[in-house]
């Protein structure tokens, strides 16, 4: 069995960093379904040839290429060859991210701080940099999405450098949404809520220990890969056409939270 090639990105090139796995590698699979030419980068080369062949066993077309976006070098030659194998960069979902150690804020080290928004916030603004100077050359616009956070409209303690690089990152979107939609060129940024990763692995260590964000979540689940894959590819289509600039957070609503098991056990117990 193939993937039904439809028109939605037939003809069209993605690239997706952190492609490997987890919601990066979701996207990828949706999108080749889609018809798209998939490139996925990342630091691990055997999960990125995993996504590769999965895409190729169906019928699509998928190209890896191993990348450190921390490296700015790394990340100008990926675009490089991106347009060099394909002919031009139509769509990316800037997806590469590192947690970091939960530390308390007065315990970060400024070394600690540095190598998160190394690869979380300026590598991000690499990849873009690099991404809309191809778009601009071939002329004919372009979607770009970056991965934010849920922390960067909320916050959790101990994630003080991954929440700022985050945060920041929303701060970069929209001015570079400004500035590119005159040139057909969109920019949004997904803020996934605790999505099953391996990034949250960690978190999510047993079913016991993901019961409380389950229950602070109004759809009462933890979010899937393909929850944000399949937003990320929406935000990439013509269908999203008009939205740009915008933080669209995936994540069951775990933000609006609130005293959301307070109010609940309150309910339960004056309504008996």
């Amino acid at each position: 069995m193939t993937f039904p090639s439809t028109p939605r990105f037939t003809g069209r090139t993605v690239l997706i960093t952190g492609g490997g796995t987890g919601m990066g590698r979701a996207a990828a699979l949706r999108l080749g379904r889609d018809g798209a030419n998939v490139v996925v980068a990342g630091r691990r080369a055997a999960e990125l040839d995993g996504v590769v062949e999965a895409i190729r066993a169906k019928g699509g077309v998928a190209l890896a290429i191993p990348t450190d976006v921390s490296d700015e070098q790394q990340v100008q030659a990926l675009v490089a060859r991106t347009v060099e194998a394909f002919g031009a960069l139509h769509m990316a979902w800037n997806n590469a991210g590192m947690l970091g150690a939960f530390v308390p804020f007065q315990d970060m080290s400024l070394a600690e701080f540095d190598v998160v928004t190394a690869t979380n916030l300026r590598g991000v603004f690499a990849c873009m940099k690099y991404e809309v100077q191809a778009m601009l050359k071939a002329g004919a616009g372009g979607a770009i999405v970056n991965t934010s956070s849920w922390t960067a409209h909320g916050a959790m303690p101990g994630l003080a450098g991954y929440a700022a690089g985050k945060a920041a990152l929303d701060a970069l979107m929209r001015t570079a949404a400004v500035e590119l939609g005159a040139h057909g060129i969109r920019i949004n940024n997904v803020s996934p809520g605790i999505i099953a990763t391996p990034m949250a692995s960690g978190v999510l260590a047993s079913a016991t220990a993901a019961l409380p964000f389950e229950k602070q979540t109004p759809l009462q689940r933890i979010g899937q890969p393909e929850d944000v894959g399949d937003v990320v590819a929406w935000l990439l289509s013509d269908d999203a056409r008009f939205v740009t600039g915008q933080s669209l957070l995936v994540d069951g609503g775990f933000t609006l939270g609130g005293l959301r098991p307070w109010f609940n056990g309150f309910v339960a117990q004056h309504a008996a």
